[in-house]
């Protein structure tokens, strides 16, 4: 493993952490990443010199990337600049400075989703952001129904259950389809609702953490919103891993993560609520109004990781100077390169869909037959032990539980083949 940056002398530090501030505070200007002068998309020649803005391990092939993404070394040297200042300043600067510092930030990220910075509210991660979306939704009365998936979070699962209790819903399911495809996902939620229109309230994972599946958001929130139902947008793993903008969604409500795809260090979520559409959501136990921005009365997180907000800037520097199409279809052809040529292996079953609009960076497969937790997690401990490869069991399908290989924009050509390789050998 490459050793950790030195930090420099504490004047030095310092003297380059306040320029960094001024530049937040001043319109977060691009700083010359190595990245921003690449070119060539799904180039070769491209990706090895991404690959060399990470910090990797040695001896074992990644390919467990959905939990949280890795900071590039750009911005963990901005993360460590930001945290020298905070530290150093203490109170006196997050008391009098740090707010027009990530108002800077703040505008910057609603400028990047197209949305007003009015309408947006960090969090530590889209968890909290949806727990707050779910739980204060106050639109339903006794006997409404509220409608999840099996492709849905657990925790956003067992949020949208809690309305039974906290609401008096009525809790509804789907089993999503698999294969996926388009109109048979469209035509799921169709039918649910056509089944219990007593439904008011709709769940909708953006890319299931589980295999992959990208969902046809804005069909799916058209055909609510004609119903007069509401859709909740889990986006946990959208943004950054296709190429994302909240309007174009449909939705009202969405919760996000900037740690995961987008690359800021952990402890960064956000809250969307569409203007218009604040009052449907219950102020977060009682906060009281004219303190700020409305839409930060509905997510009360205490004292947060400063050093993490400001360096949400440098994430969406590094972000853009690859640039967002260019890091999607890269994702893309690397989840393309294993599950393609696996589909036609012997004892391997890929439960991700064939359809490219339904698929990014994430996909999932499992031995052909082996549906139960404990046959999984031994196929997990076998690739790391046998061929150095790192993943990571998913539960929850209705279909059973599966492998999830989860590649970076790091990740090389030759560890997907290592990848292929051992799934020959796994299979036969």
């Amino acid at each position: 493993m490459k050793p950790l940056i030195n930090v420099p002398d504490r004047r030095s530090f310092l003297k380059g952490a306040a320029g960094t501030l001024v530049g937040l505070s001043a319109g977060c200007a691009t700083p010359p990443y190595r990245a921003a002068e690449k070119g060539g998309g799904l180039d070769e020649n491209f990706w090895p010199s991404v690959r060399a803005d990470f910090d990797l391990p040695d001896g074992v092939i990644q390919l467990e990337n959905g939990a949280w993404g890795v900071m590039s070394l750009p911005v963990r040297e901005a993360y460590f600049r930001h945290q020298t200042r905070v530290n150093q300043q203490g109170s006196y600067y997050t008391r009098r400075d740090f707010g027009a510092d990530v108002t800077a930030v703040r505008a910057r990220v609603a400028a990047s989703l197209g949305v007003h910075t009015d309408e947006i509210a960090f969090s530590r991660n889209a968890t909290e952001a949806l727990q707050a979306l779910i739980g204060g939704y106050n639109r339903l009365v006794p006997g409404d129904g509220v409608l999840l998936s099996d492709l849905d979070y657990d925790s956003m699962q067992t949020a949208m259950r809690w309305l039974e209790s906290r609401r008096g819903a009525q809790i509804r399911e789907v089993i999503l389809p698999e294969p996926a495809t388009k109109d048979g996902l469209i035509r799921a939620y169709e039918s649910a609702l056509d089944a219990h229109p007593d439904i008011r309230l709709i769940l909708l994972t953006h890319v299931s953490h589980r295999n992959g599946v990208v969902m046809p958001i804005a069909e799916i929130t058209a055909l609510a919103r004609a119903r007069g139902v509401d859709v909740i947008l889990d986006s946990a793993h959208a943004w950054g891993q296709v190429d994302l903008r909240l309007n174009d969604m449909g939705t009202d409500f969405a919760g996000l993560n900037l740690h995961k795809w987008i690359g800021a260090p952990i402890g960064v979520g956000l809250m969307f609520i569409r203007r218009g559409r604040l009052a449907d959501i219950d102020r977060f136990m009682g906060e009281p109004e004219g303190l700020g921005i409305e839409i930060d009365t509905r997510l009360h997180t205490g004292t947060t990781n400063f050093a993490a907000l400001l360096s949400v800037a440098d994430a969406l520097d590094y972000h853009e100077s690859i640039g967002a199409e260019r890091k999607a279809a890269r994702l893309r052809f690397l989840a393309n390169s294993w599950t393609e040529p696996a589909r036609s292996l012997p004892g391997i079953e890929i439960i991700s869909p064939t359809d490219p609009a339904l698929r990014a960076g994430i996909a999932a497969f499992r031995r052909s037959g082996e549906t139960s937790i404990e046959q999984n997690r031994e196929l997990v401990e076998r690739l790391l032990k046998e061929f150095g490869i790192f993943t990571v069991v998913r539960s929850g399908l209705a279909s059973g539980a599966c492998v999830r290989i989860t590649p970076g924009i790091f990740t090389s050509e030759a560890e997907i083949r290592a990848l292929l390789n051992a799934l020959e050998q796994i299979g036969s």
